[in-house]
């Protein structure tokens, strides 16, 4: 498994961990993570968005096809061992990750939050963290 992260600031407990379980899945052979530009901080909250862009590893399926209209072939195709609705189902199976709040044919969306108090202050802040996972290679949008 490969996973390109230089566009990410490595921010994020749930992204982390979301990357964490996505190496032990075999059908996946590469990850690109990067820092999303909708992330912003601004009064008593931050939000953290990250968006993670998924290649599966693929088998060899032969198809059969017709040239010419009429001539029967059969040709080498390589189609992937996973598809997003498949990986979604994975990842529900997990109680640190779970369902994904929110699905459709092209991404996956979790959005994680919590309240951050750090030492020696009274007022804390909330973090909305926001994880998008994609195809990578599939439609655009």
């Amino acid at each position: 498994m490969e996973i390109e992260q230089s566009a990410w600031s490595g921010d994020g407990d749930f992204t982390i961990r979301l990357l964490e379980v996505l190496q032990g899945i075999d059908e996946v052979a590469f990850l690109r993570v990067e820092d999303a530009p909708a992330s912003r901080s601004g009064t008593g909250y931050n939000l953290l968005a990250n968006e993670v862009y998924v290649t599966f590893a693929t088998r060899p399926r032969i198809e059969r096809q017709s040239w010419l209209g009429f001539i029967p072939r059969r040709r080498l195709a390589d189609v992937p061992r996973m598809t997003l609705a498949e990986l979604g189902a994975r990842l529900g199976d997990i109680s640190d990750i779970g369902e994904a709040d929110y699905a459709d044919e092209g991404m996956l969306q979790y959005l994680r939050t919590q309240r951050i108090v750090p030492p020696y202050q009274t007022k804390g802040y909330k973090l909305v963290e926001l994880v998008r996972i994609y195809e990578a290679g599939g439609r655009a949008r």
